[in-house]
């Protein structure tokens, strides 16, 4: 049975919102992430301000740490530059989800009835947002039955490594449905393909769609898309 909290009739919810600087740190990085703030745009204190409401002092702490996570770069006096995905950074990250994926897709087999379910769903979500055109909330899903596999293993270790990886996926997966709109259709093919692997037991199969699937990705770095 669910509990939840009782507040006197007339009186509103407490409420509690969170520090400035991390409202401006999740402004930015949202706005980064589903291409409002695309690569290359140049931002400046006065209007990240402005558009969060608060003063200039919770900006700076906010873009110090996006700098640190390797999203934009900090030039004095000028603002902060969004810095596009690089086809370096394409190359380490799917250097990284090779490892980890290939990994979980093997011990994934045999595959619970649970998570057979769970993936199923995220792909019936995923071409959803496909067909409506929502590119960025396609992506987010997109890493979601990854991340399924992944924490399917039990490794929290690698799970987290994997977490940590959440937001270049995220802007990287954006950015490229974007440009090549055409590939959502052969993404959710293949999403099909290693479901259907893990369903049957398949672990090479698995193994092997996923390696094609995530390899695509060191074409675009190498400008062999196709």
């Amino acid at each position: 049975m669910r509990t939840c909290c009782i507040y006197p009739v007339g009186m509103a919810t407490p409420t509690k919102q969170p520090p400035a600087a991390d409202r401006v740190y999740s402004h930015i990085k949202q706005g980064v992430l589903d291409r409002r703030y695309e690569g290359g745009t140049l931002l400046t204190e006065g209007e990240l301000a402005e558009a969060v409401g608060v003063s200039r002092t919770p900006v700076r702490e906010a873009l110090l740490k996006l700098e640190v996570e390797g999203l934009i770069r900090l030039y004095p006096k000028k603002g902060a530059l969004v810095l596009p995905v690089s086809a370096q950074e394409i190359a380490d990250v799917v250097e990284t989800r090779l490892l980890v994926e290939e990994h979980a897709a093997r011990k994934a087999v045999p595959a619970p009835p649970g998570l057979l379910e769970r993936l199923a769903e995220l792909l019936e979500q995923q071409k959803a947002q496909a067909a409506a055109g929502d590119l960025a909330a396609a992506a987010k899903t997109d890493r979601c039955f990854h991340a399924e596999i992944v924490r399917s293993g039990g490794n929290e270790i690698l799970s987290r490594l994997y977490d940590q990886l959440r937001d270049r996926q995220l802007r990287m997966g954006v950015a490229v449905m974007h440009s090549h709109p055409d590939r959502i259709a052969k993404t959710l093919a293949e999403h099909e393909e290693i479901l259907e692997a893990l369903r049957s037991g398949d672990a090479e199969a698995a193994v092997g769609v996923v390696h094609r699937h995530v390899s695509w990705f060191s074409h675009l770095a190498r400008g062999e898309v196709r």
